[in-house]
């Protein structure tokens, strides 16, 4: 049995922009269900959303039936947190709040085995050797691994060339919310000084020769970005989507609802 390709890590690699779409209802019918919509990738979302190892197992089996790749956002970068979401056959990572190269470069060692890294052996256990059926996977397994980084704070501007030269560092995801938030700018996302940070983010990202990504579910922010060399770029979140088409079909019928009754 053969190790699966990172078409994902691919893409990036040949400069190839992957849409993407985020995910945070937890749930796998529903990520089933964006998965037959055509996304290049579809981040599970185990940070903000309310899912864990085993329910982004259960979103990882229904994604692998469809051309699209799962991105998984960590909860946090602990090296044991990492070896589990790899374990359950997360081929692309992204790890939230990185401010430093150091930092980033721990990341990067939690995915690789020993001599590389700190990565805990137990691929008789995991999902991601196909229970020690991939040939060899303890050696191959670092060609397919994606690692990306996120960007969110002033801090991690700062360091911000340094974090993104980190060897096994594959590509720089700038978190709009808490960066806005870092900058004192709570809630503004689309404040221009936080578009220009992150304009001036990718920059540094594409002259470290590494992938630069970010959300916005503002379709002109988001052209924006890509076209500033942004590589991967969500461009919406599923709650937002169902809650604004909730909304806009109840508003449909809000004068029937307070038409008086005969």
């Amino acid at each position: 049995m053969q190790l699966p390709a990172n078409l994902f890590k691919a893409a990036l690699r040949a400069g190839r922009p992957q849409i993407g779409l985020w995910l945070g209802l937890a749930d796998a019918y529903v990520s089933e269900l964006f998965a037959s919509t055509g996304f290049d990738w579809l981040a599970i979302d185990a940070e903000h959303a309310p899912n864990d190892p085993r329910s982004t197992l259960a979103q990882l089996q229904a994604l692998a039936a469809y051309p699209v790749q799962a991105v998984v956002r960590t909860p946090s970068g602990d090296a044991t947190v990492l070896k589990q979401y790899l374990d359950i056959g997360a081929h692309t990572l992204l790890v939230p709040m990185v401010e430093s190269a150091a930092q980033a470069a721990r990341i990067v060692a939690a995915t690789r085995y020993p001599p590389s890294g700190v990565r805990g052996v137990g691929s008789a256990l995991a999902r991601a050797s196909r229970w020690n059926q991939v040939s060899d996977y303890l050696h191959g397994c670092e060609q397919e691994i994606c690692v990306l980084v996120q960007v969110e704070s002033a801090g991690g501007l700062d360091n911000l060339a340094a974090i993104a030269a980190t060897e096994g560092v594959d590509g720089v995801f700038f978190g709009p919310a808490d960066l806005a938030a870092s900058l004192g700018l709570l809630g503004k996302t689309a404040d221009a000084r936080v578009q220009d940070a992150i304009t001036r983010g990718i920059e540094a990202v594409r002259a470290a020769g590494k992938a630069a990504g970010v959300l916005s579910a503002q379709p002109g922010i988001a052209r924006k970005y890509l076209a500033a060399g942004a590589r991967f770029v969500a461009v919406g979140i599923d709650t937002t989507l169902l809650v604004r088409a909730a909304r806009e079909l109840r508003d449909a019928f809000k004068d029937a609802a307070d038409a008086p009754h005969s």
